[in-house]
Formats: C-alpha cells, sequence, structure tokens
C-alpha cells in the first residue's frame, strides 16, 4: 500500500525566476506568476504550505493589453472617508504606477489568507531592465522566462 506523500516545511527549496513582461498579455502572465509563487509547478505542492518559488518581473511598463481594457477598465479604491472613492483607468496607472497592475492581477488569483500574502512578498516587480536580484537569479535563471 502506498502512502500520500506530505510535504514538510524544511523539505522546501526556493528557486528565482526571472520573468520579462515585455509584450505579454497580462492575464496570461498573471497566472504563470500565480502558479510559480504558490508552487503548483512542484512535485511536492501542498494547499497548506508556502511551496511556491521567488519571482522577478522585468519591464512591468511594457505589458500588452487585449481589446479595449486600457481605457475602459477601472480599478477602485477607497479612502474611508465620506466621499472618499476613487477610480482609474488602466491606461492612467499605466502612466503612474505601472507595477501596481501586474501585482493587483496576481492577488487576485493567491489565496485570500495569511498563506497569500506570505506568497505575494515573494513577487518582486520592477520598471525596466534593472533589478537589485542579480546574485539571485544569476546564471540559471538569467535565460529569462518567456
Amino acid at each position: 500500500m502506498l502512502k500520500t506523500y506530505s510535504a514538510k516545511a524544511s523539505e522546501i527549496e526556493r528557486k528565482w525566476h526571472l520573468i520579462d513582461a515585455k509584450d505579454q498579455v497580462l492575464g496570461r502572465l498573471s497566472t504563470r506568476i500565480a502558479g510559480l509563487l504558490m508552487g503548483k509547478h512542484k512535485t511536492m505542492f501542498s494547499r497548506h504550505l508556502d511551496t511556491g518559488d521567488y519571482v522577478v518581473v522585468i519591464n512591468a511598463e511594457k505589458i500588452q493589453f487585449t481589446g479595449n481594457k486600457a481605457k475602459q477598465k477601472l480599478y477602485y479604491r477607497h479612502s474611508g472617508y465620506p466621499g472618499g472613492f476613487k477610480s482609474v483607468n488602466l491606461e492612467t496607472l499605466m502612466e503612474t504606477h505601472p507595477t501596481r497592475v501586474i501585482e493587483h492581477a496576481v492577488k487576485g488569483m493567491l489565496p485570500r489568507n495569511r498563506l497569500g500574502d506570505q506568497m505575494l512578498k515573494k513577487l518582486k516587480i520592477y520598471v525596466g531592465e534593472a533589478h537589485p536580484h542579480q546574485s539571485q537569479t544569476g546564471p540559471v535563471a538569467a535565460k529569462k522566462e518567456e
């Protein structure tokens, strides 16, 4: 009789993935990132443990959108004060804070609990090619996932 394997926190090995967002569609990129953060690509994946890897995303400002999303898609927030409801469209948000667009999309695909917060902390998003994680990604991840 085979026993079901259960991953232990001490056995988890984390890798670094470098992803170039240039000319990639937001939704498809976000699902790939969310899968890497959760660890769904690993055989030891467990829902109750954070088995995922670190993900570094570069060129966040060069991401693509399908349809008329740039003009029509809205992001909402509320300050908590009366009349504090604000909305901004995708095009404006990309001009001011392009990293927030990817972060918002990925956050919506992660679990809504402390584990999801822990996974999101392993996501690093940067505008342009430069990032401070050169030593972690190294020559193994330098090939850039496409």
